[in-house]
């Protein structure tokens, strides 16, 4: 089965291109010692943790279900954090992870007799106060009145004897220029206590991957790190691990015309790429340009009652009819672990292109799982 054959909508996961985004990850590993966990938030497609455990050391979780996801079906380390946690899961929590962070002194002091009885390795989150987005203000944790992370007026001496391993995590799609400007500011607050930890976490928001990103850069700020304050760094990629790696199938189901030519598909931007609101972004779609590029312009839209249900305005270089397939690209981050039923939409189903090109679909949706979810 090729791409233009599988039901639509349907996400489909490029194993080349991952497999090509994780020998980059590797290469990282291998250059500098430090350790790169995939964070499950940006891509939870649990069947491919096996092939993803042979390049990279773990998994990260923000939560007990994907903290249990990753320990199932990965098996390597399992870290996690959470702005609080919860009393009755943090047993189970204890039985899973190896590495816990805590947001605050509170949480810490609250339970890391549990952490330690059991051998956990206890971090706890910074926050430098060093913004570095630009337009993405809701991905910024450095934000005036930010809930995460401990600023260094708030940092607890007292408990440094309790604390393992450091962990920040400021960036969002960024390059390395902004990682070494984060952890200047890291070592201007907390520099004193790096030396007294096992580990540092640098976090997650780097597109380690992508053609542009400065990676001797990075393997240059990481050797610095270790050699200097003789710790471990981690990473913890999410959107880097699968990166360009994933589409999104979608069919025309019909034309309409108000003032401009419109498309309504089989997919939806506030169900099955919801990111495209959140951020906003205008998503890639293959064979198509920006508005007044090609001879044909579109505007792209869903089937759901939702006005503002628009994925964005394309050009073509030729006429789109009804029953079109179109193919969004970079769809395999955020958008299966984000996507939902609003108004009964179905869930896209989920395919895997081979590295033959040939596709093999993995899982599909149906009424049952809209029902299930109310």
């Amino acid at each position: 089965m090729n791409l233009y054959d599988l039901p639509t909508p349907c996400y489909v996961i490029d194993e080349k291109k991952l497999i090509n985004n994780l020998e980059i990850l590797r290469r990282v590993q291998d250059n500098t010692g430090c350790k790169i966990l995939l964070a499950q938030k940006a891509f939870s497609a649990y069947w491919l943790y096996p092939l993803i455990g042979e390049y990279l050391c773990g998994t990260t979780a923000s939560g007990l279900y994907e903290a249990r996801l990753g320990h199932e079906h990965m098996g390597k380390e399992t870290h996690i954090f959470s702005p609080a946690y919860k009393e009755k899961d943090f047993d189970e929590i204890c039985n899973i992870c190896g590495h816990i962070v805590f947001n605050s002194f509170s949480q810490l002091e609250k339970y890391k007799s549990k952490c330690r009885n059991r051998g956990i390795s206890i971090g706890i989150r910074l926050n430098p106060e060093f913004s570095t987005q630009v337009g993405h203000e809701i991905y910024d944790p450095c934000a005036p009145g930010s809930r995460l992370g401990v600023t260094a007026q708030n940092f607890r001496e007292d408990l440094l004897e309790d604390i393992d391993g450091f962990h920040f995590h400021t960036l969002c799609e960024q390059n390395s220029d902004d990682l070494v400007s984060t952890f200047k500011a890291v070592e201007e607050k907390f520099g004193k206590y790096l030396s007294h930890v096992k580990w540092i976490n640098f976090g997650g928001g780097h597109h380690i991957t992508r053609e542009d990103y400065d990676i001797k850069a990075l393997e240059e700020l990481i050797k610095y790190t270790q050699d200097k304050y003789n710790v471990t760094v981690y990473l913890e990629p999410g959107e880097a691990v699968a990166l360009n790696a994933g589409y999104l199938i979608t069919e025309v189901l019909e034309k309409i015309h108000n003032k401009i030519d419109i498309l309504i598909l089989d997919a939806s931007a506030a169900c099955h790429m919801p990111d495209v609101l959140e951020m906003p972004y205008r998503p890639p779609l293959k064979e198509s340009g920006l508005k007044g590029e090609k001879k044909y312009d579109y505007r792209l839209s869903s089937c759901t009652c939702l006005a503002g249900d628009i994925i964005g305005d394309y050009s073509f270089d030729k006429e789109i009819v009804i029953g079109d397939r179109l193919v969004f690209e970079d769809m395999a981050i955020y958008s299966m672990v984000k996507n939902n039923t609003f108004n009964g939409m179905p869930l896209p189903s989920i395919a895997l292109m081979h590295t033959n090109g040939e596709c093999e679909i993995i899982k599909e949706f149906g009424y049952e799982d809209f029902k299930s979810r109310l």
